[in-house]
């Protein structure tokens, strides 16, 4: 199984290095998430989001505008 993957993240295209194979390590590690946060992004992307992404839909504001409001830019 491969131990890391460069991606880059689907909301802000960012490069960022995904540790599937070490999930403690990797760069998502510690970002918890609301099981309606989690919904959001599984529905919204295919694929993993970078940290900033994430801690920026921690947001209450920032997740409420993407969620309600999709096309309004960020």
């Amino acid at each position: 199984m491969c131990k890391q993957e460069e991606k880059y993240c689907p909301r802000c295209q960012a490069a960022f290095e995904c540790k599937v194979g070490d999930i403690a390590r990797c760069q998502c590690a510690g970002v918890s998430m609301t099981v309606e946060e989690k919904q959001f992004i599984a529905e919204r992307w295919t694929d993993c989001l970078c940290r900033k992404c994430l801690l920026e839909l921690k947001q209450p504001e920032v997740f409420f505008k993407e969620k309600y409001f999709p096309h309004a830019g960020r």
